[in-house]
């Protein structure tokens, strides 16, 4: 997989999905770019891995640690234009994650990773030159990157399908690979 922006505006969902991994800070090291969320994700995420089990509280400790360590940047409006694009997303999608999350990536000519296929489709259509990342491309990459054994990545991809509640969906690029480790 190739990157081809500078920085990726992580949504909500993929943060969801990397923490449950188990391995977020793991994964965001292996990413060749620039991680950031906005504000509004972050506010709003951080409170969802707080409130979730002790288990689970695991996740907001490595978020926290993330963005400690400058692995995760927090990014908020820079512009009018970013602030009118949010509200006109968040008008069209009705989620103020991902139209913040698309808004700065927009603007500033940054990837989005999103595994919300309202979402997906939505930014595909609307600026087809902004690339679009799932959580199992990154996970792809990262378990590539370190040259991760199998049975650890099959580990990390039943706690995000567990813990995360994720699937891909039936015509997601990667779907022969998660179902091939899933067995």
């Amino acid at each position: 997989m190739h990157i081809k922006h500078s920085h990726i505006v992580l949504d909500a969902c993929c943060v969801l999905n990397f923490c449950a991994s188990g391995r977020f800070i793991e994964i965001l090291t292996a990413i060749p770019a620039q991680v950031v969320v906005t504000d509004v994700v972050s506010t709003q995420e951080l409170k969802t891995l707080q409130r979730l089990t002790d288990e689970q509280n695991e996740g907001a400790e490595q978020f926290e640690k993330a963005i400690a360590q400058g692995l995760l940047l927090i990014v908020t409006f820079e512009s009018e234009a970013e602030e009118e694009t949010f509200v006109n997303y968040a008008f069209e999608m009705g989620d103020d994650g991902e139209s913040a999350t698309g808004a700065i990536a927009v603007h500033r000519d940054w990837a989005i990773a999103t595994d919300d296929r309202k979402a997906i489709s939505f930014f595909q259509q609307e600026v087809p030159n902004i690339q679009i990342l799932s959580t199992l491309e990154l996970v792809r990459q990262w378990s590539e990157n370190v040259n991760l054994d199998g049975a650890e990545l099959k580990t990390a991809l039943i706690a995000i399908k567990v813990k995360g509640h994720y699937r891909p969906h039936k015509n997601h690029p990667l779907l022969g690979w998660w179902e091939n480790l899933m067995k």
